[in-house]
């Protein structure tokens, strides 16, 4: 007899249906090492398994020595160009910068000034939607992630293209520049949709805009009239640097390059690595980071007591507070051990405008947790292997210091990381030509067939 409804709303066929799934074969633990199989494409001390060559770009998070990790200090350098130079070079001279390491993203070098200004242009010029899309969009963005429905949109975009299925390099570039004009228009409106169906309100849709930075653009379609100072869009300019690239192995971009070894379309591709970079273990991570920070802000009476703070994520790391995990989050990272330079910039930048706006406690507790954590998380794990603050420590602060709502962070984190994913699907389509297909060893006993009736 069926059972009550699942989850989705439909007669579920028996509870021996759920039963079942959960009684399916596991691998056993001893087979994975016996076969020495490299679970997550990870070897044994935690460094990745190598499964292509880039000339995109190198993290940098320690050395090789004799066949074993040894930890340094961490290091992005993109296209030859180490991340602190990309942001030294743009920022030393006031100019926005994302728009620059994007160019140098796609094209595979740093642009003249008459380049960067057509490269620019060119974004802005493909800011409006297409005709006909905000008729079907709005209807399709009431969702509890605005990154599925990101993700959504993206394949939404697909049905508006005359020529989706071209892959050549001149519709790749179209698609990427239009994804980049586009999407922080569309993750604003999901988002507006959003409030509207929470407030029981009209929908207002963010005008069109030209003439912004990728940084002030996001600013002006989430703050409208009430507008943003120049140091506030240069803070998330910042941001959407040093999150717009992070190597070939990093779970979304290797999605996106798996996907276009398929030879599928620019959409599906980007629109599979939106829907990895959600994961509360890759970009999702920033949600997770700020609601610890929030906690322990609220449990630990004297910010500045090291001791009493570091009590209290004692007990985070001994599953006793927070959401029990054990899981200090925004420490340790796949690469770096010794430091993300990309945690040590975004401190360097967001420090001012933390003063400025009074939040300056607020800064030093997270820097304290940057300093106290990782001595805590290597003390309970009983290991010494490096662990330090990754990036996601400071993206949520930075973010609810500009008014960014908490469901656009990680939208904000793929607008950026486009770019970098353009680079690594290009690089894919046109170098090796071989889709990817790693192996997988079968454990699985051979089984005589029953008839129905006998079962």
């Amino acid at each position: 007899m069926p059972s009550e409804e699942s989850a989705l709303g439909r007669p579920a066929v028996s509870d021996g249906l759920y039963e079942s799934f959960a009684r399916i074969d596991k691998v056993p633990e001893e087979l994975f090492h016996k076969l020495d199989v490299k679970r997550g494409l990870r070897n044994a001390d935690g460094s990745g398994v190598l499964v292509g060559l880039t000339t995109i770009s190198d993290v940098h998070g320690y050395n090789k020595v004799d066949g074993k990790v040894v930890p340094d200090e961490g290091d992005l350098i993109i296209r030859g160009y180490h991340i602190g130079d990309l942001l030294a070079g743009t920022h030393g001279q006031g100019r926005f910068g994302y728009e620059e390491i994007a160019y140098l993203l796609v094209t595979g070098r740093l642009p003249k000034a008459d380049e960067l200004a057509d490269f620019s242009a060119r974004i802005d010029s493909r800011r409006e939607l297409p005709t006909g899309y905000l008729s079907l969009f709005p209807r399709t963005t009431e969702s509890s992630s605005i990154m599925n429905v990101l993700a959504r949109s993206t394949l939404l975009l697909y049905a508006f293209d005359e020529r989706p299925d071209d892959t050549s390099p001149t519709h790749e570039i179209d698609v990427s520049l239009s994804m980049l004009a586009r999407l922080p228009r569309i993750a604003a409106i999901a988002h507006e949709a959003s409030v509207a169906v929470r407030d029981d309100a009209r929908l207002a849709v963010p005008p069109v805009r030209q003439g912004f930075s990728m940084a002030e653009t996001v600013l002006d379609v989430l703050r409208g009239e009430k507008g943003y100072t120049r140091e506030e869009a240069m803070l998330l300019d910042v941001m959407l640097m040093l999150h717009a690239e992070h190597g070939g192995g990093n779970n979304s971009t290797f999605t996106c390059r798996v996907l276009s070894s398929s030879g599928t379309d620019a959409y599906s591709a980007y629109a599979a690595a939106m829907g990895s970079l959600k994961g509360p273990k890759h970009g999702g991570a920033n949600a997770k980071v700020a609601a610890m920070i929030e906690d322990v802000a609220s449990h630990v009476s004297r910010w500045d007591d090291d001791d009493e703070l570091a009590s209290y994520l004692e007990r985070i790391a001994h599953k006793e507070a927070f959401d029990r995990t054990g899981l200090i989050y925004g420490m340790g990272h796949a690469v770096y051990t010794k430091s993300d330079p990309r945690a040590r910039l975004v401190r360097q930048y967001a420090g001012k405008l933390a003063a400025e706006k009074g939040l300056g406690e607020r800064f030093e507790l997270i820097k304290s947790i940057e300093r106290l954590a990782p001595g805590i998380v290597q003390e309970v794990r009983g290991t010494t292997k490096p662990i330090c603050a990754n990036i996601d420590l400071y993206t949520g602060f930075v973010y609810s210091m500009l008014g960014i709502p908490a469901d656009l962070y990680t939208p904000i984190f793929a607008m950026a990381r486009l770019a970098g994913w353009t680079a690594h699907r290009m690089e894919e389509l046109y170098g090796s030509g071989r889709i990817i297909r790693p192996a997988y060893n079968s454990v699985i006993d051979s089984r005589t067939y029953v008839p129905l009736d006998g079962r």
